[in-house]
This record gives C-alpha cells, structure tokens and sequence, in this order.
C-alpha cells in the first residue's frame, strides 16, 4: 500500500479555551464534540475524519475549525467567504448560528511551524454559492476551471473541478461529507485527488458518511458520539461495518428492514 510523505501539520491541534466572558449555554455548546474540544483534539499531519451519526457534531466541529482557520462556516477561503443571508446562503440554519455563539473567539488552532498556501472550506451544500461568488468576481476565475463555468457542470463534476483547479500543493483543506456531491466512481476520483494534494505537502480534514472517502491509509479517525470523540480504525467506522454486514448478507438485512 502506497503512503504519500508526511509533511508536518499546519494546524496540530485545535482547542476550546476558557472565556469568562462567554456564556455556554445551549447549541453548540452542548454538543459533546464541541465540549470535548477543552481536553484538545489532536490533527493528524495528512488525514483527519470525522465520522458519526446525522446530529452528532461533526460538520459543526469542522465549521468551528475552518471559522479558528479563518474561514466562513458556509464555505469558502480565507481570502473570501459566501454570502450569509439570501437566496444563496446554504440551508443549514447551523451556519447563522455558529456565527453568532462566539465559537470562533473560543477555538483556538495549535500551528506547526509551516504555514499552508492556501486553504479551503468546501461543503456539497455550498457549491452553487462558491460558483457564483466566483463568476462575479472581476477577474472571473472560472473560466479557469477546465474552461466551463460550474453553474454549466452537474454538482459532482462541479465539485471536483473546484478540488482540481481550485486546490492546489501546500493547502489546508476541509471537506464536509463530499460524497453528498459524488457518484460512487467520482469518490474514487476524489480519493485519488486528496492524495495526490497529500504528496504535494497538502493537509485534510473530512467529515463523511462514505467508507470510500474514509478509506485512506494512515490516516485519524474520530467517531462523534453522544460521550463525545473517540479515535477508532478504520474497519470499526459505522459507514464500513454497515455497509460491509449489508453486502454481505443483503437478503437478510433487507428482510428484516421491510418486514411488517
């Protein structure tokens, strides 16, 4: 099995710290992802995932991280961020609020010495945001992505070509549940992109549902749990063992699933 080389992390670890000044009452707050963030949670130098049921956590723990990195929760660079309210603002109502709880002013990221080049918070849900703040913008970077607006590709394609031409070598990059954008062959795609921007100096963060996209060697997963986060292999993730016990014994899960 091929391993990329490990680079040194840009962002080591991410932390909750105190603030006597904030009160921490309701959401996020009481989600055990984000409460556990005070005993600090360790990134790996390539691939970090975070896996766990609908509700659990997960994409609000990235969006914190890509708010401390500098980033808009619905998506984005740190260089330019998506509209936050209209008909192009995301349809997670977690957004607006992550926003306004002071969860950015209390994460705090632990930095290795490199600094990343670029960096990105990209979500399926926001794609259409992304392409359009791109074609507005007066040098319509677009045009660059294999020469055909995004608005003109179907959302998986979309997507990749934001990973492929967007993304580049030395770049911090989150990822939140792409597979919600791609068929089963374009997160293969994907998968071989992110390793490919891995060998390139690149580090990851992914919250997902697919056992494709959690699928790369060496890498740290952490399940989102109603105790909070625990780091598991890869074989113990829900998404592998639900999906490998289906395949194997399909005629009994789907009697058991639709029986009266």
């Amino acid at each position: 099995m091929y391993l990329a080389v490990v680079a040194e992390a840009f962002v080591r670890s991410v932390h909750l710290i105190d603030r006597a000044d904030q009160e921490r009452a309701g959401y996020p707050w009481d989600l055990p992802a984000i409460a556990q963030l005070a005993q600090g949670l360790e990134l790996h130098p390539k691939v970090t995932y975070l896996v766990g049921e609908n509700g659990s956590g997960k994409s609000s723990l990235l969006a914190a991280i890509a708010m401390a990195a500098g980033m808009n929760p619905e998506g984005g660079s740190s260089n330019y961020a998506f509209p936050s309210e209209g008909e192009e603002s995301v349809p997670y109502a977690f957004s607006q609020r992550l926003a306004t709880t002071g969860l950015a002013d209390a994460v705090r990221l632990v930095r290795g010495a490199r600094q990343p080049k670029t960096d990105f918070f990209l979500r399926a849900e926001s794609l259409f945001a992304a392409s359009t703040y791109l074609e507005r913008l007066p040098c319509n970077p677009l045009r660059s992505y294999g020469a055909k607006s995004l608005h003109e590709q179907s959302h998986g394609e979309g997507f990749l070509a934001l990973m492929v031409h967007r993304f580049g070598p030395d770049g911090f990059y989150l990822l939140d549940e792409p597979e919600a954008a791609l068929s089963t062959q374009n997160c293969l795609t994907c998968l071989r992109r992110i390793h490919e921007l891995l060998e390139q100096g690149s580090q990851f963060v992914i919250s997902t549902h697919s056992p494709i996209i959690l699928a790369y060697p060496d890498a740290t997963i952490y399940r989102c749990t109603d105790s909070g986060l625990e780091q598991i292999d890869y074989e113990d993730a829900e998404p592998v063992r639900l999906t490998s016990s289906f395949l194997s014994a399909r005629e009994r899960f789907l009697h058991e699933l639709l029986r009266n």
